[in-house]
């Protein structure tokens, strides 16, 4: 069964890091009060009345460029769009709707995905009359939350997990399934075409949970064998922030519904922070580990 995919985002400084560790119950992401600050690992799973989900965080995928700021923020709101099963659209109480929470909010209302609109700071019932300013998003009921001190959080999660199944462990697709992560750029692409390439052993695309995610299957010695998400970022970008914040989604979901990680290095470079991260989230889900 498949862990659903919730991305938080919204622009710098309203909190997203704070939320992220509240809800995951570990200090992983760094948190301070200069914009984009977060670039350390930002994804985790999140269990709420024996319903679990992945978090990921856009956390620290802004580039310094005030030129590339609204082109970063748009394709990463994109990215969320096409890759989640729930978006977590966080503001700031104390700042009011800013022109980047209006495109954000443009741009989730047209997607019509899921989505909840948080309202952070709101530390205290006398701060309530600050939302009301935030209906104007088109996006629902505005929710308040404070991610600091945990107010709101509760029932914010009963909402979110409503429709989420509880975790049942038996999978009965009893196939081997293999995920190819690595940083970007490091082959990943062409280690899985060669495998697929091998004596046409190719058998069918299956359609994965988004729209363009393909598993695809191969067959070895009569065995089926399931390599997880064969496709790539369909829209390529220049920002490097938009291609390392879409790695990690893919990287997360990939290993999430694998038995086995191949972790892809560059022979090149070396062992870089990103692969042990990589490595991280495999040990940590107790997945076999091919390197």
């Amino acid at each position: 069964m498949k862990i659903p995919l919730v991305v938080i985002v919204g622009r710098p400084n309203v909190g997203k890091s704070t939320l992220y560790n509240r809800l995951t119950g570990v200090r992983e992401a760094i948190v301070d009060d200069e914009s984009g600050v977060t670039r350390d690992r930002n994804y985790g799973e999140v269990e709420w009345n024996n319903k679990k989900f992945n978090l990921i965080d856009t956390g620290g995928y802004v580039p310094n460029s005030p030129d590339l700021f609204e082109t970063a923020i748009r394709e990463q709101v994109e990215i969320a769009i096409e890759e989640s099963d729930v978006i977590l659209f966080v503001t700031n109480s104390r700042d009011g709707i800013l022109p980047v929470d209006t495109l954000i909010g443009q741009m989730l209302r047209q997607a019509q995905k899921k989505c909840f609109l948080l309202v952070n700071k709101v530390d205290s019932h006398n701060q309530d009359y600050l939302l009301n300013e935030f209906y104007a998003l088109g996006l629902g009921d505005p929710l308040p939350v404070s991610a600091l001190v945990g107010r709101g959080t509760g029932d914010f999660l009963d909402l979110l997990t409503n429709d989420f199944v509880e975790q049942i462990e038996e999978d009965d697709d009893k196939r081997l399934k293999i995920a190819i992560v690595g940083r970007p750029n490091v082959g990943k692409s062409s280690l899985t075409n060669a495998l697929l390439g091998y004596n046409r052993s190719i058998v069918t695309d299956i359609p994965g949970t988004t729209r363009d995610s393909i598993n695809s299957v191969i067959k070895y010695y009569g065995d089926d064998i399931v390599l997880i998400d064969t496709a790539g970022l369909r829209k390529k970008s220049k920002i490097l922030e938009s291609i390392e914040y879409f790695s990690s989604i893919r990287t997360l979901k990939a290993i999430a519904e694998s038995d086995v990680a191949v972790i892809l290095i560059d022979a090149t470079i070396g062992l870089e922070n990103q692969d042990q991260k990589i490595l991280d989230e495999a040990v940590r889900r107790r997945k076999g580990i091919i390197i």
